[in-house]
C-alpha cells in the first residue's frame, strides 16, 4: 500500500498527452482503505516553471529516489494504484512544504 509522501512513477495525464513521470502520493491512509485509486501530485524537472505559490522545489530530491532536481506542482490526478511504481519517499521537510502547497491550492478546512 502506498503512503502519503511516497514518490512513484506513473503514466500521468497532462495537457499535451500522457507522459511517464514522477509523482508524489498525496492521498491518506484513510482514503486508501476504501478506494482502489491514489491521488497524486505532479513532480517536474522544469524548475524554471515552478514559480507559483503552490509550487515547491524539492530540497532532498536525491534522497527521494529522483534522478534530477525536481519540483512539486499542485497539478493533481487520481489513478489506479496498480499503475504506480514506487521510487522513494519525500523527506520530512519536503513533505511538509508539499502539504503547505496543497493547503494553498485546495478549498479545505
Amino acid at each position: 500500500m502506498f503512503k502519503p509522501g511516497d514518490v512513484v512513477t506513473v503514466d500521468f495525464p497532462g495537457v499535451t498527452g500522457i507522459k511517464r513521470r514522477p509523482a508524489v502520493v498525496v492521498s491518506t491512509d484513510t482514503y486508501h482503505r476504501t478506494r482502489p485509486d491514489v491521488i497524486l501530485g505532479l513532480l517536474t524537472s522544469q524548475l524554471a516553471a515552478a514559480t507559483g505559490p503552490t509550487d515547491y522545489v524539492l530540497q532532498d530530491w536525491q534522497a527521494a529516489g529522483l534522478h534530477s532536481p525536481s519540483a512539486f506542482r499542485a497539478f493533481l490526478a487520481t489513478l489506479s494504484a496498480t499503475s504506480l511504481n514506487a521510487v522513494g519517499h519525500l523527506s520530512d521537510r519536503d513533505w511538509q512544504r508539499v502539504q503547505a502547497c496543497l493547503r494553498l491550492a485546495l478549498a479545505a478546512a
